[in-house]
Protein backbone atom coordinates (compact mmCIF):
# COMPACT_ATOMS: atom_id res chain seq x y z
CA UNK A 1 0.00 0.00 0.00
CA UNK A 2 2.47 2.10 0.89
CA UNK A 3 4.56 1.79 -2.38
CA UNK A 4 1.62 2.32 -4.60
CA UNK A 5 1.23 5.47 -3.04
CA UNK A 6 4.97 6.62 -3.35
CA UNK A 7 4.73 5.46 -7.04
CA UNK A 8 1.66 7.45 -7.81
CA UNK A 9 3.08 10.68 -5.95
CA UNK A 10 6.59 9.65 -7.41
CA UNK A 11 4.98 9.73 -11.04
CA UNK A 12 2.79 13.34 -10.40
CA UNK A 13 5.29 15.13 -9.07
CA UNK A 14 7.53 14.67 -12.43
CA UNK A 15 3.86 14.72 -14.27
CA UNK A 16 3.43 17.79 -12.51
CA UNK A 17 6.86 19.67 -13.17
CA UNK A 18 6.62 18.45 -16.84
CA UNK A 19 2.72 20.10 -17.25
CA UNK A 20 4.17 23.22 -15.79
CA UNK A 21 7.22 23.41 -17.89
CA UNK A 22 5.87 22.50 -21.19
CA UNK A 23 2.70 25.03 -20.22
CA UNK A 24 5.35 28.00 -19.18
CA UNK A 25 7.37 27.09 -22.36
CA UNK A 26 4.09 27.44 -24.81
CA UNK A 27 2.69 30.64 -23.16
CA UNK A 28 6.20 32.13 -23.93
CA UNK A 29 6.52 31.55 -27.42
CA UNK A 30 3.45 31.75 -28.45
CA UNK A 31 1.46 34.27 -26.18
CA UNK A 32 -2.57 33.64 -26.70
CA UNK A 33 -5.83 34.38 -25.67
CA UNK A 34 -6.87 30.79 -26.35
CA UNK A 35 -5.29 28.25 -24.06
CA UNK A 36 -3.26 25.94 -26.46
CA UNK A 37 -1.01 25.26 -23.84
CA UNK A 38 -3.56 23.13 -21.90
CA UNK A 39 -5.07 21.70 -24.87
CA UNK A 40 -1.69 20.30 -26.24
CA UNK A 41 -0.27 19.25 -23.10
CA UNK A 42 -4.03 17.28 -22.87
CA UNK A 43 -4.51 16.09 -26.50
CA UNK A 44 -0.54 14.91 -25.39
CA UNK A 45 -1.64 13.28 -22.36
CA UNK A 46 -4.63 11.86 -24.49
CA UNK A 47 -2.23 9.52 -26.38
CA UNK A 48 0.22 8.31 -23.42
CA UNK A 49 -2.37 7.37 -21.45
CA UNK A 50 -4.10 5.28 -24.62
CA UNK A 51 -0.14 4.04 -25.14
CA UNK A 52 0.34 2.77 -21.32
CA UNK A 53 -3.54 1.31 -21.49
CA UNK A 54 -2.49 -0.50 -24.80
CA UNK A 55 0.77 -1.76 -23.08
CA UNK A 56 -0.81 -3.39 -20.77
CA UNK A 57 1.80 -3.12 -18.51
CA UNK A 58 1.69 -4.38 -14.87
CA UNK A 59 -0.20 -2.35 -11.57
CA UNK A 60 2.94 -0.66 -10.72
CA UNK A 61 3.69 0.76 -14.38
CA UNK A 62 0.17 1.87 -14.35
CA UNK A 63 0.33 3.15 -11.05
CA UNK A 64 3.81 5.04 -11.56
CA UNK A 65 2.85 6.66 -15.16
CA UNK A 66 -1.36 5.49 -15.97
CA UNK A 67 -2.18 7.32 -12.63
CA UNK A 68 0.77 9.34 -10.96
CA UNK A 69 2.85 10.96 -14.52
CA UNK A 70 -0.30 11.35 -16.26
CA UNK A 71 -2.84 12.22 -14.13
CA UNK A 72 -0.76 15.51 -13.01
CA UNK A 73 0.52 16.05 -16.47
CA UNK A 74 -3.22 16.41 -18.05
CA UNK A 75 -5.53 18.82 -16.39
CA UNK A 76 -8.86 18.30 -16.05
CA UNK A 77 -9.80 20.99 -13.39
CA UNK A 78 -7.66 23.89 -16.08
CA UNK A 79 -9.58 22.48 -19.12
CA UNK A 80 -13.00 23.03 -17.16
CA UNK A 81 -12.02 26.41 -15.99
CA UNK A 82 -10.86 28.05 -19.00
CA UNK A 83 -14.06 26.52 -20.79
CA UNK A 84 -16.48 27.89 -18.38
CA UNK A 85 -14.29 31.36 -18.74
CA UNK A 86 -15.29 31.15 -22.33
CA UNK A 87 -19.08 30.84 -21.54
CA UNK A 88 -18.93 33.31 -19.04
CA UNK A 89 -16.96 36.06 -21.51
CA UNK A 90 -19.67 34.94 -24.38
CA UNK A 91 -16.96 33.50 -26.54
CA UNK A 92 -18.80 31.18 -28.12
CA UNK A 93 -16.98 30.50 -30.89
CA UNK A 94 -13.54 29.84 -28.78
CA UNK A 95 -15.57 28.36 -26.07
CA UNK A 96 -16.99 25.45 -28.87
CA UNK A 97 -13.65 24.88 -30.81
CA UNK A 98 -11.80 24.46 -27.65
CA UNK A 99 -14.64 21.60 -26.55
CA UNK A 100 -14.57 20.18 -29.80
CA UNK A 101 -10.61 19.69 -30.06
CA UNK A 102 -10.40 18.80 -26.94
CA UNK A 103 -13.08 16.11 -26.77
CA UNK A 104 -13.01 15.09 -30.28
CA UNK A 105 -9.13 14.24 -30.91
CA UNK A 106 -8.79 13.51 -27.40
CA UNK A 107 -10.60 10.47 -27.72
CA UNK A 108 -8.67 9.93 -31.06
CA UNK A 109 -5.59 10.31 -29.76
CA UNK A 110 -6.71 7.86 -27.18
CA UNK A 111 -7.26 5.19 -29.36
CA UNK A 112 -4.53 6.20 -31.49
CA UNK A 113 -2.21 5.51 -28.34
CA UNK A 114 -3.83 2.08 -27.63
CA UNK A 115 -3.49 1.08 -31.43
CA UNK A 116 -0.16 1.90 -31.41
CA UNK A 117 0.83 0.52 -28.75
CA UNK A 118 -0.14 -2.91 -30.07
CA UNK A 119 1.63 -2.56 -33.14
Amino acid sequence: MLWNSALVAFGGFFGAMARFGISKWMKQMYPSSFPFATLLINLIGSFLLGYIVGKGWNASWNLLFGTGFMGAFTTFSTFKFESIAFYVHKQWKSFILYLALSYLFGLLLAFLGMKAASM
